[in-house]
């Protein structure tokens, strides 16, 4: 299986969404307060299993910035200041596929932690 290809990738709503595109024919509008709380950044994901940071508190949160990293990835630049998360194409057409789940887990989170999305 060849890998999945974006041929669109665009910041709206004034950076509070990314739509992106894939060549499959899928397409997804992601938030940037659910791109910033799943940053795929070793800060949030840690360097291995049971090292993962619960982020809250990114209800309001911005996309300033979008860069591209070579060919396989971009750089979301957020307005709290994190940069440091490469977002291939697989890990954002994961993260549009399995939102529901993913934004469910995370709800379920930041309740056991007594946290808030504000």
């Amino acid at each position: 299986m060849s890998e999945i290809w974006p041929t669109e990738l665009r910041v709206q709503d004034h950076g509070t969404n990314l739509a992106i595109r894939f060549d499959s024919g899928e397409s997804f509008n992601l938030s940037a307060e659910y791109l910033r709380v799943e940053s795929p950044s070793a800060e949030v994901k840690g360097h291995g299993p049971g090292q993962e940071q619960l982020v809250y508190g990114k209800r309001r949160i911005a996309i300033s910035k979008a860069e591209p990293v070579g060919s396989y990835a971009v750089r979301l630049i957020f307005s709290d200041g994190h940069s440091t998360g490469l977002y291939t194409w697989s890990y954002l057409a994961k993260l549009g596929r399995e939102h529901s789940e993913i934004w469910l887990a995370y709800e379920a989170k930041l309740k056991a932690d007594n946290r808030s999305r504000d």
